[in-house]
């Protein structure tokens, strides 16, 4: 994997099971209400309530170039998505979740206005779509897998 801390990587036959798992779970209901908090903050722009409802210790396991762990890693990336794309905006495609975990599939729509990957604002309108996992513990997003087309973002700002 990746480069992850030891502490963080699963193996053997007991991988499956999260050592980190407690006694009790947040319901999906609970868990679907954290992850719409997630995606309103950043549709709002309000990015310092993600230090609410993502753990300290969460674990980012496709994090940006240079992003740090926990929820500062969180809002740093979205801070600096909304500077490339100041009108940003994650519309929620689709939402699958158990007791532990969230899944979405979600549109990232916006302008081009500012620094993206060294490319400077093109004014161009951007459209891709992404997929994401989160696991969560406690009304907190504790751990998130996802991907999103960001060569499809690069294209429509005419870099590719």
């Amino acid at each position: 994997m990746r480069g992850l801390p030891l502490r963080h990587r699963r193996t053997g036959p007991d991988a499956a099971e999260d050592r980190r798992r407690p006694a009790a779970t947040m319901s999906r209901e609970q868990n679907i209400a954290v992850q719409r908090r997630i995606f309103e903050c950043v549709n709002a722009g309000t990015l310092e309530p993600l230090r609410e409802v993502i753990a300290e210790d969460a674990v980012d396991y496709d994090p940006a170039p240079a992003q740090v762990p926990g929820p500062q890693g969180f809002i740093d990336f979205f801070a600096d998505l909304r500077r490339a794309f100041p009108d940003a905006r994650l519309q929620l495609d689709r939402m699958v979740a158990d007791d532990d975990y969230v899944a979405t599939a979600y549109t990232l729509i916006g302008t081009h206005e500012g620094p993206f990957r060294g490319v400077v604002g093109t004014g161009h309108r951007v459209e891709a779509h992404g997929v994401q996992l989160a696991r969560f513990i406690d009304g907190r997003l504790i751990e998130r897998w996802g991907k999103v087309d960001e060569l499809g973002v690069l294209a429509q700002i005419a870099v590719a």
